[in-house]
């Protein structure tokens, strides 16, 4: 399987923290900021960081977005350049577009120009926006105190068709499935003699350590 690329661009608090993230999950990353200080400091855990005026057509244009699956505009404060970056790669056909807003008000602007999800985050929610976008299966996570994370996720291909009972997930993977919904309907405790299908979402909870097998 091809590795998922993602292209970062605004490597401020949140973006730098989310672009270190997908780089050590095994994304490629692209990381691009007007601040020469700041694209120095990405330069070590990106795949590539270029300094870039993101308010500038021209130079968006040269980041050749369209080789990307994901593009994450991290500039919440600053609206010019998130829109012309969310227009570029809505132009350029980018799968998953999505950008951080400083507020609601951004994120309605964001979404009308183009961007598929929007995001109003912490800079520690770096790290679990990083899981979510490279993960295709992975919905939502949640850390649970210190040592415990709830993931909710689609069904693995590899899972599809299968019951709990002849996957052994508690063993292979040390997760417990607590909860699924089929598309539509309502949460409920997982049966462990019923096949996972494609229209299933899992709620799993597990040991942080372990999300990694998720991955």
């Amino acid at each position: 399987m091809a590795r998922k690329s993602v292209a970062v661009l605004g490597l401020g608090k949140y973006g730098l923290s989310l672009a270190k993230s997908l780089y050590e999950m095994g994304v490629d990353v692209l990381g691009a900021d007007m601040d020469p200080d700041r694209v120095k400091e990405a330069a070590g855990c990106t795949t590539a960081a270029v300094c870039a005026d993101l308010s500038v057509e021209d130079e968006v244009l040269a980041l050749e977005l369209s080789n990307m699956d994901i593009v994450v505009t991290a500039m919440g404060e600053n609206l010019t350049s998130s829109i012309m970056c969310v227009v570029i790669a809505k132009e350029q056909d980018v799968p998953l577009i999505v950008a951080k807003c400083s507020n609601k008000r951004m994120a309605s602007i964001l979404t009308k120009v183009g961007a598929d999800k929007t995001i109003i985050p912490e800079e520690e929610e770096g790290i679990r926006s990083a899981r979510i976008l490279a993960n295709d299966n992975m919905l939502d996570y949640f850390q649970i105190g210190s040592n415990l994370s709830m993931v909710e996720m689609r069904p693995k291909d590899q899972w599809i068709g299968k019951t709990l009972t002849e996957l052994h997930l508690r063993k292979t993977h040390n997760l417990n499935v607590v909860a699924v919904k089929e598309e539509g309907g309502q949460w409920e405790l997982a049966d462990p003699e019923n096949p996972f299908t494609t229209t299933m979402k899992l709620l799993i909870v597990l040991e942080s350590d372990d999300l990694g097998r998720l991955e």
